[in-house]
């Protein structure tokens, strides 16, 4: 089995449907180009629906949209905010973009997402002022048994839906949960606006604050007049645009990518020491990311195979770095339940594979047979 060398099979790359060119045209002739525009207002009505949300902010960032729910929810300096430990840095770097205290949630195992009993030990040494919970490669953490333990605290939750747009958690959409959701449509992501992002919220003056906190807080005034510090983070007409014609295709791309993880399952599942991330029950995951643990190997051969990959054209990446471990949060409040930090062990034996919703037969074959063979002779 071989493909051309010149072929670079990628993690997780854009798949445009072929509507996009449609829906931007339509924006440039309109001359809405900037910030705003009809698109936008089409967009965060339709994700809206899709979601089961009342309100939406579109935006440039996930990361914006972290930003202005923390700030939303009164965050300030010298304030804890609980958040998974097994995510993206930007949740926790915008926590410190308010001067904020980051305390960092062990995962647990029926899901890798933010640990009900880590989460518990957490609450016995601190008051956060909110929670964030990640959902980690498609699929949504445990907010039955998280939002009842928060609810006794009386803290909110701020769910980071940004990767998992069209899963699903008892019955109701990712994006549902907590005070703030947020989402991302980076390029890497199920549908994408080649960079922008999302707030959602039922409650529409969480919503209308976060409009104008994004538009740089201007007043309603002829003048310029500013009466707080404002950002400029509103995603533009035609990245909107863009997202409305990729919506159209969201639930196409989430089969096809719990397609690719059946079949890695199916032809790497067999092989001793290979397991893969679990389905939360109650729960569907969209498998934006398929990723396999092996269980006989450490980082370094993780590392070693990607590079062998590499060579193939291949890219694959170790999962998310624990923020416990990332040298700039060295000291930072950690707790977990486990004897070892899973979150740690699942670095140490974590792979993500290429899982884009374009990949075909002919690609899946041959990443599994480079993985296959390199498996069978480098783990003993």
């Amino acid at each position: 089995m071989n493909i051309s060398s010149n072929k670079k099979i990628y993690l997780s790359p854009p798949h445009l449907n072929g509507d996009e060119l449609e829906y931007i045209s339509d924006a440039i002739e309109s001359n809405w180009v900037a910030p705003l525009g009809p698109h936008v207002d089409a967009f965060e009505k339709e994700i809206s629906e899709y979601i089961g949300v009342n309100h939406a902010a579109a935006l440039s960032s996930g990361t914006a949209a972290l930003h202005l729910a923390l700030e939303i929810l009164g965050v300030k300096k010298g304030d804890y905010v609980f958040c998974s430990d097994l995510t993206f840095i930007a949740c926790a770097n915008a926590i410190c973009y308010l001067g904020a205290i980051p305390v960092f949630i062990d995962s647990e195992k029926s899901s890798w997402n933010m640990c009900p009993d880590s989460l518990k030990i957490a609450f016995k040494s601190h008051k956060p002022k909110a929670v964030v919970v990640t959902n980690l490669y498609g699929q949504s953490a445990n907010y039955a048994e998280l939002s009842a333990i928060c609810e006794k605290h009386n803290v909110p939750i701020i769910e980071d839906a940004a990767e998992s747009l069209g899963a699903e958690y008892d019955g109701k959409k990712c994006g549902s949960f907590g005070e703030l959701a947020i989402l991302s449509f980076n390029g890497n992501k199920i549908i994408t606006t080649s960079g922008g992002g999302m707030l959602l919220s039922q409650n529409p003056s969480y919503i209308e604050k976060s409009k104008k906190l994004s538009s740089q807080a201007r007043e309603d005034a002829l003048h310029y007049e500013h009466n707080v510090v404002g950002y400029n983070y509103r995603m533009s007409n035609i990245l909107a645009a863009l997202g409305r014609a990729q919506l159209k295709k969201l639930n196409k791309y989430v089969a096809k990518r719990r397609e690719i993880f059946k079949y890695y399952h199916e032809k790497l599942g067999s092989l001793n020491g290979v397991s893969f991330m679990p389905e939360i029950n109650n729960g569907r995951s969209t498998r934006w990311l398929s990723v396999v643990l092996l269980a006989e190997s450490n980082h370094n051969k993780i590392e070693n195979l990607i590079r062998h990959c590499l060579t193939e054209n291949i890219e694959l990446r170790p999962i998310w770095k624990p923020m416990h471990m990332q040298p700039v949060f060295e000291g930072t409040s950690f707790y977990t339940s486990h004897e070892r930090p899973l979150s740690s062990k699942l670095f140490e034996h974590g792979l993500c594979l290429p899982s884009g919703s374009n990949l075909t037969i002919n690609d899946l074959e041959y990443i599994v047979s480079i993985v296959k063979s390199f498996l069978n002779n480098n783990i003993e």
